[in-house]
């Protein structure tokens, strides 16, 4: 009740209403030891339960609707998935419907039907080997440990940083040659199908376009960016027969990930709205191309809270606008 009070307080109704918009990636059947951070189902249902009580979940086509005419309600929240896993039909859909909740998930329909994202390939690639060293020949760096858990998650964190911000062809290279290097099978299960697409629609819940591949728009060539930007929404209005409006930015960083000129292209493509990964809440003065993002990671309810309400009256983020 007392945290219910004070996000009355930080996001009032009207027109001063504050917009949190939560993001998630994945939620697993079970805990990921490699990413204990991530959700599993139990955690899941866990945050969705503290959410519901402290705020008015709204769609987020609604609520970006609301925000300008200042007729949002008072702790207006949305949530939002990025990227498409499977796991978001198959575990966070019942959750998101048992507690009649709704999200909206941003789809990178190149990886859909048996694709797996460059990232997936890494951690795939790491998790399941069985070599008790990685070649990293490929990014200038010595062979990586992969023998324990713990030599896992260190090698991970130190590859994905470095292959992240890589131009599309260089990052694939590295990527295939980590691969390689693991000697295992990958999965192709990962990502939605088509049919998963289409089921999460009827079933209520919202879904957004995020480019083909996912790439970081801000080393992608400007025709190439414009083409995974409106291809995706093409795609995603093919399956489901209904327009797309809302877009969000790969890793969805200003500068490192998205600039300028691609919030041009998203407002020129004729999208309503578009997020970003910035903290943040949003306000009736927000671009509505670049609308902020949150969600904590603590496991306490009284912090997580506490860093969600820190987040609501926090500073605006940046914008180009």
């Amino acid at each position: 009740m007392l945290l219910r009070t004070a996000f009355s307080l930080a996001s009032p109704g009207g027109r001063k209403a504050r917009l949190s918009i939560l993001i998630f990636h994945r939620v697993h059947a079970r805990p990921d030891r490699l990413f204990p951070e991530e959700p599993d189902c139990r955690r899941f249902d866990e945050i969705l339960g503290w959410l519901k009580s402290w705020f008015n979940i709204i769609p987020l086509d609604q609520a970006i609707q609301r925000l300008p005419r200042d007729e949002l309600p008072a702790r207006a929240a949305a949530i939002t998935f990025d990227d498409g896993y499977a796991d978001n039909f198959t575990q966070a859909l019942p959750i998101l419907k048992r507690h009649g909740l709704h999200a909206t998930i941003f789809v990178a329909t190149g990886f859909l039907d048996g694709g797996r994202m460059w990232n997936d390939t890494l951690i795939e690639s790491v998790r399941r080997t069985e070599q008790a060293f990685i070649d990293a020949q490929a990014l200038m760096l010595d062979d990586l440990p992969v023998g324990t858990l713990a030599e896992k998650r260190s090698t991970l964190h130190k590859l994905i940083p470095a292959i992240k911000h890589l131009a599309p062809r260089e990052r694939e290279a590295a990527v295939a040659s980590i691969a390689r290097s693991a000697r295992v099978v990958l999965p192709d299960d990962l990502m939605l199908s088509t049919r998963q697409v289409k089921a999460l629609r009827q079933s209520g819940m919202g879904i957004g376009a995020h480019t083909v591949s996912h790439p970081i728009l801000a080393v992608t060539d400007a025709k190439k960016a414009r083409e995974e930007i409106s291809a995706s929404r093409d795609a995603l209005q093919t399956i489901l027969g209904e327009r797309i409006g809302l877009f969000a930015y790969p890793n969805g960083k200003t500068d490192a990930d998205y600039r300028r000129t691609h919030v041009d292209m998203v407002r020129s493509l004729g999208f309503d709205a578009a997020v970003t990964t910035q903290p943040g809440a949003c306000h009736a003065e927000s671009s509505l191309y670049e609308l902020p993002r949150f969600t904590p990671w603590d496991r306490n309810k009284w912090r997580f809270g506490l860093r969600m309400l820190l987040n609501v009256g926090g500073q605006r983020p940046r914008a180009f606008r």
